[in-house]
């Protein structure tokens, strides 16, 4: 049974049926209704880390804009659930308090909610292919890329709180009342909203994790460490790392369509710098070279926020920045650096030296 787990295929399927029983078994036997639904939204900021887990931890770009993208699946969203809501025709509430009260032309789409899906899952794309090949045929890369896709961030946030009139501002987006004919009142439609995060959650990791175990996730990887070397053999770069960036959008996009109904808000505020860089803390802390290290970081440091500042609510923060100094000081791949050297250890045992390592955070992301 040993020797069959440290076969990839089995730790991968394994892995994810032991996830799967844990998120569809275990998480609504034991929890609240009130904690199911925090897990379901840190199911959905891990969908964001996934991605960043692929463009960072594989492709060496640091994402700080996720929240771009993010942002764009969350108002789309948030459109269509209010103008549901509106009833056929129908305007807005907040469009009648700060607005004239008319729809603009480019709200109407919206209405339909394959539309809005379609929409949810090509448009983030769609900018961060046009962004990336701007970007990256100009051979812009590391800090600068960084501060670049930093900056972006903040403009979006500026831009949502300059359009109150279509955007609601400051405030947001919020009140809704239904999700595609769904009463969000409902406890029972708010544990399927955990159930869909949790399962395309699990499908998004097994879309990275077929993707780095593809020929496209070692060209990847062999971009990100010598990318002249792939340049002079005849690859084209800037495309390997926009497919990357493209892909981490449109999951960061699915992550933000799913968060708005389940927290019942999208705003400025989920979406700005800040946001964007505590996406790139978990990925940091979790292990942003393997699969799993990005989710469980992810939603290990929602679940310590949300605690600390329950219990320490003037000093969380500071628990927060500590965690992230410490493992960037002591464990600079994340927490899969204890992974690392459990196994170099049992490789230095002389009765388990001749035995392959098992399955950790640090393999599990290892292309087979």
């Amino acid at each position: 049974m040993t020797g069959l787990w440290k076969h990839p295929r089995v730790r991968l399927w394994g892995g994810l049926a032991i996830a799967a029983v844990l998120l569809f078994g275990a998480a609504p036997a034991l929890l609240s209704d009130f904690r199911l639904n925090l897990l379901a939204k840190f199911c959905c900021l891990a969908m964001v880390a996934v991605g960043i887990g692929l463009a960072w931890g594989r492709g060496g770009m640091l994402v700080l804009g996720q929240g771009v993208f993010f942002g764009l699946g969350g108002y789309l969203m948030a459109m269509h659930l209010k103008l549901s809501d509106a009833g056929p025709g129908g305007v807005p509430d907040f469009m009648l308090l700060y607005g004239d009260g008319t729809v603009p032309s480019w709200w109407e789409p919206f209405r339909d909610p394959v539309v809005t899906i379609v929409a949810i899952l090509v448009l983030p794309a769609l900018v961060a292919t046009l962004l990336g090949l701007a970007v990256f045929r100009r051979r812009v890369r590391g800090a600068y890329f960084a501060i670049l896709s930093q900056a972006l961030a903040a403009a979006f946030a500026i831009l949502l709180v300059g359009q109150q009139k279509v955007t609601g501002g400051t405030n947001g987006l919020n009140g809704f009342r239904s999700f595609f004919g769904f009463t969000l009142s409902d406890p029972v439609n708010k544990r399927m909203l955990y159930f869909i995060a949790a399962g395309v959650l699990l499908a998004m990791v097994l879309v990275v994790r077929l993707v780095m175990s593809s020929r496209y996730g070692e060209l990847l990887v062999a971009v990100r460490d010598q990318e002249n070397r792939v340049r002079f053999l005849g690859y084209d770069p800037a495309l390997v790392k926009v497919v990357a960036y493209a892909i981490a959008a449109c999951f960061a996009a699915i992550g933000g369509a799913l968060f708005t109904p389940i927290v019942g808000i999208i705003s400025p505020a989920d979406v700005g710098v800040v946001p964007s860089i505590a996406f790139l803390v978990g990925v940091a802390i979790g292990g942003r070279a393997t699969l799993l290290g990005p989710v469980l970081g992810a939603i290990g440091v929602s679940w310590a926020e949300t605690t600390l500042s329950e219990s320490f609510p003037s000093f969380w923060i500071y628990f927060q920045g500590a965690l992230f100094i410490l493992v960037v000081a002591f464990l600079p791949n994340g927490l899969a650096t204890i992974g690392s050297l459990l196994r170099r250890r049992r490789a230095r045992d002389p009765e388990t030296a001749p035995d392959p390592a098992p399955a950790t955070l640090e393999t599990a992301g290892t292309p087979s």
